[in-house]
């Protein structure tokens, strides 16, 4: 797919991380949640979400290529060429700001506070893998799916 102006890079870089988001913000919510509820320590629980939005991230770039009739072994090898690096940089500044945003824990999933920080870790992981996919769709290494 060729981009010949910059708007299309921006567009699609911004499209290909709202998609990453999705699947590893979904993740990382669900993990860190349970993880929480069920008493693990803050580290396991920003684990355990760094665990299901890896999962839920690999799922939600996969589906659509199973629905395009490519077959697992080729759609996996697609999604690890080019979401593994967006969810790695999406995984990684969540997982920093979770570190450094112990209040989260203290609040808990039931206090609003737990709830907005974990907007602005979302938010965080957005911003980082951004720039990568960015990348990636100058390189021609990322497209839609």
């Amino acid at each position: 797919m060729e981009h010949s102006h910059p708007e299309s890079y921006i567009k699609l870089a911004l499209s290909a991380t709202l998609h990453c988001l999705t699947g590893c913000g979904l993740g990382d919510v669900i993990g860190m949640t349970i993880g929480l509820t069920i008493g693990f320590s803050y580290y396991e629980s920003i684990f355990t979400g760094i665990v299901f939005g890896s999962i839920l991230g690999y799922l939600f770039g996969i589906f659509p290529l199973l629905k395009r009739q490519i077959d697992l072994q080729k759609a996996t090898k697609i999604v690890l060429t080019t979401e593994l690096i967006s969810i790695v940089f999406m995984e990684l500044g969540e997982a920093i700001t979770e570190v450094f945003s112990p209040g989260m824990r203290k609040a808990g999933p039931l206090h609003e506070s737990y709830w907005l920080g974990l907007l602005f870790v979302l938010l965080v992981g957005f911003l980082a893998a951004l720039p990568v996919n960015l990348l990636l769709v100058r390189k021609g290494i990322r497209h839609q799916h």
